[in-house]
């Protein structure tokens, strides 16, 4: 049973198009004489329906096509000899069981398919958690497009996680596209996910993925592969007023603060995780002082340099701070449908935003402080009444 979504409606209405258009050519063919045949060409109808529709109504399609080339070859083309019609009936029955072969060819190639994509799905799945992320009180919404068609990930990589340290998000771009570039953002990923709970500085945190993505390209060269790089941008919240930003070649992010939108780019300068080795310097961390209001918009550069039909950037900023009254779930969403309207469609690079921001205090319900409060009543009550 094949798992590959099709649309049964569709499947019939082709198929019962091509039936009626096999059925109509060899009535006027019976019409007009034994002067034309045009229901001779139709042999592409049974080859359409293999390609275009399931296996029992492509089978349809080639029986009424077999039918007909039946009744042209032995009742309408009287002068034609035993042989020609021999032959005729023959090109028939092949073209027909041809079609059969063709559609279950298709099928299984279709299911073969989708069993290998259902599998990829999950294995980019644990790479990569649905959005949005919860890391202690902070949030993260957002999207993540990939530009390589069929793939739910690419090679952007994020990541939010509570640690003994703090909370710690990060959001990467490789360089590149395709499984190299998975590959690469995978060990990035992964390597991030060990040292947040571990080292004490994002320095340290940051070190661990560049030696990571070092052993890496070193693999990666042994194997003839391409050595790659990788853009990222740590953020690391403790407590309510202390945070640090850490940018290893990351283009800026946004801070939103009473609907006003800021460009920041606190720790500009580093080299892209791979490339470190470069200069020698190691990277330095900036204290910044969030507010408990704050959001700050996240991206990669897929996002901002996206191009519209006239040539011009995707812009961001403007984007932002024309919907700085949206909730982050419904900002998300409303941003991502206006990046596909903006480029048509056609993203040349993996895309993904985040908007973190602290999840929102509630209040606690009074039912449940009147039931915490009963037994300590029901205590006292008991004493008082002991004395």
């Amino acid at each position: 049973m094949t798992t590959f979504q099709r649309s049964p409606a569709r499947d019939r209405g082709v198929a019962v198009l091509l039936i009626i258009a096999t059925l109509a050519i060899t009535l006027v063919d019976a019409v007009t004489g034994p002067q034309l045949h045009f229901a001779l060409f139709m042999g592409i109808a049974p080859l359409i329906g293999a390609l275009r529709c399931t296996y029992r109504w492509t089978a349809a399609v080639a029986a009424v096509y077999l039918l007909c080339q039946l009744l042209i070859q032995l009742r309408l083309v009287p002068e034609w000899s035993v042989a020609s019609k021999a032959v005729g009936v023959f090109g028939a029955v092949l073209v027909a069981v041809f079609a059969l072969v063709l559609c279950r060819t298709r099928l299984d190639r279709e299911a073969l398919y989708a069993r290998t994509r259902m599998v990829a799905d999950a294995v980019q799945r644990e790479m990569l958690r649905e959005l949005p992320l919860r890391a202690g009180p902070l949030e993260a919404y957002g999207f993540y497009v990939s530009a390589q068609e069929g793939a739910r990930v690419g090679g952007d990589i994020y990541e939010a996680v509570e640690t003994p340290h703090g909370l710690r998000l990060v959001i990467g771009d490789v360089q590149g596209k395709g499984m190299p570039a998975i590959g690469a953002g995978h060990e990035v990923l992964a390597s991030f996910r060990e040292a947040a709970q571990y080292k004490d500085t994002l320095e340290a945190v940051a070190e661990r993925m560049e030696q990571a993505l070092c052993r890496y390209n070193a693999r990666s060269a042994e194997r003839g592969g391409q050595e790659r790089f990788v853009t990222a941008l740590l953020l690391e919240v403790r407590g309510e007023d202390r945070a640090n930003v850490l940018s290893c070649g990351h283009i800026p992010y946004y801070l939103v603060r009473n609907g006003q939108i800021t460009e920041r780019t606190d720790g500009e300068g580093g080299l892209p995780l791979g490339l470190g080795g470069l200069t020698g310097e190691a990277r330095q961390s900036v204290a910044v002082e969030p507010v408990a209001d704050d959001w700050i918009v996240l991206c990669t550069d897929g996002v901002t340099e996206a191009r519209g039909a006239d040539g011009e950037f995707y812009p961001l900023a403007g984007r932002l701070a024309r919907w700085t009254h949206l909730e982050p779930a419904e900002l998300a969403r409303t941003l991502r449908a206006d990046l596909e309207r903006f480029t048509g469609g056609e993203l040349k690079d993996d895309a993904t935003v985040l908007i973190v921001r602290r999840r929102p205090h509630t209040a606690p319900r009074p039912d449940a402080d009147a039931t915490a409060r009963a037994p300590q009543d029901q205590l006292s009550m008991a004493r008082a009444a002991a004395a």
